[in-house]
């Protein structure tokens, strides 16, 4: 499903490179594209029931548990050129920093500066945080669709958190 979103990245980016005057610049409520809202639209069935779910419902954040990494991500985590690691902060980045280490500190996991790395990344200097396109950017990840649409076209933003079994 995720895959099926529209890339709003893309559309913010290409405004902000058409754009000379940078206070005119649309970085919240970016129109869904019309292709996605008409009737004719080719868009899959479960994508456009999510779409309207969270269009109807006033949700303020979600939570999405993956396993890996002991660590918490922010918006956004698609770098705009692709790059393996580049930080790529939303307008609200100081509060989304603020509600990942809200919860990476107040985890008894992620917050044992004795325990060991999970896989091959030690997040404790970062304090169990970071910008998801910083970490990594996945090019094609239907995810990183959704997760810019949830924060463009909704009122509420998910925060990934890694978690794993290993202690």
């Amino acid at each position: 499903m995720n895959n099926n979103f529209a890339n709003l990245n893309s559309v913010m980016w290409d405004a902000m490179e058409l754009e000379t005057d940078k206070s005119k610049l649309i970085n919240h409520h970016i129109p869904i594209p019309k292709q996605y809202t008409s009737k004719d639209a080719v868009v899959a069935p479960e994508t456009r029931l999510v779409i309207t779910w969270m269009q109807s419902i006033p949700f303020v954040l979600s939570a999405n548990l993956h396993g890996g990494e002991l660590v918490v991500t922010y918006p956004f985590d698609m770098a705009r050129d692709w790059a393996a690691r580049e930080h790529t902060p939303t307008p609200d980045d100081s509060f989304f920093r603020w509600l990942a280490t809200a919860y990476a500190s107040t985890n008894h996991v992620m917050s044992n500066a004795d325990r060991r790395p999970c896989h091959n990344k030690d997040f404790t200097r970062q304090n169990n945080i970071i910008n998801g396109a910083n970490w990594h950017t996945v090019p094609g990840s239907g995810y990183l669709k959704y997760l810019p649409f949830v924060f463009k076209m909704s009122t509420f933003d998910e925060h990934p958190k890694e978690i794993s079994n290993e202690a």
